[in-house]
């Protein structure tokens, strides 16, 4: 007998009605995300022999977190909703209501560590290998920002735990949400960790994110239900898994040039 569908529990995604000022569940998760990149970097920097200062650590945290706001919004403006800005120009600032793209956000936090890079004289893959960890857990709390809020539901399937969100309709879909959280959050977290404590050359562990990242959510991309404004793109895939190809392969090249060349490279993470 086929089970019937989970109900969506209706959080509501005010997590604090002051009157004048509303707190969102979905800004409260870039919080907890800022604080546990700030406490994983702060653990990596107390190190003995990390290279690494206080105050290089909070302006690398700062300059990233910047990156992220700025070019995750940016980036979804220009790859998944550029219409909607053009006919409501007030939609760009409404970052609460949802609306980041992980690959803009990517391309924002890359421009800030070459500022950083050049600012404290440090070796760009350095500062990406160290960053790396940093990431996937802040990922995490972002998806379930994202459940909370009812949005980025999966495609419609009978499986056991589907859930009925509020705006997908009468019927069970994935909860593709917690699926990033599981894989491009803990899941990743846990392989970065885990190489980490192999001491590999200097750019392996950004490569294995960048890579691991893009296998993910490459993954997760056949559970999701596509934007209904762009479905699915050429050759069967969605406009994230075409996003994400470019993420794998520069992750496997990276991987392959860092070990080829570790004679030279030879500073460890």
């Amino acid at each position: 007998m086929m089970s019937s569908p989970i109900p969506f529990p209706n959080i509501d995604p005010v997590m604090l009605d002051l009157g004048l000022v509303k707190i969102h569940w979905y800004g409260m998760m870039y919080l907890v995300a800022f604080g546990l990149a700030y406490w994983l970097a702060n653990r990596a920097a107390a190190k003995p022999g990390s290279g690494w200062t206080a105050e290089q650590v909070s302006d690398l945290l700062f300059y990233g977190f910047l990156g992220v706001i700025l070019g995750g919004r940016i980036g979804y403006i220009l790859f998944y909703n550029f219409s909607q800005v053009l006919q409501e120009p007030s939609y760009l600032f409404r970052v609460w209501e949802g609306g980041m793209s992980f690959h803009g956000g990517l391309i924002g936090v890359l421009l800030a560590l070459a500022f950083f890079a050049k600012k404290y004289q440090k070796a760009y893959l350095v500062i990406g290998d160290f960053v790396a960890p940093l990431v996937p857990l802040g990922l995490a709390a972002g998806r379930i920002g994202n459940f909370i809020n009812g949005e980025l539901w999966g495609r419609p399937t009978d499986v056991p735990w589907a859930m009925v969100f509020p705006s997908g309709g009468a019927i069970g879909r994935h909860p593709s949400q917690l699926y990033h959280v599981a894989l491009e959050g803990i899941l990743l977290f846990v392989v970065i960790m885990l190489v980490r404590r192999l001491r590999p050359v200097t750019g392996v562990i950004s490569g294995v994110f960048l890579m691991g990242y893009g296998i993910a959510r490459f993954t997760v991309e056949f559970f999701r239900e596509p934007d209904a404004h762009l479905g699915v793109l050429s050759m069967g895939m969605t406009m994230g898994q075409w996003l994400c190809m470019p993420m794998i392969l520069a992750g496997f090249a990276l991987i392959v040039f860092a070990i080829s060349h570790k004679a030279k490279h030879g500073v460890r993470a």
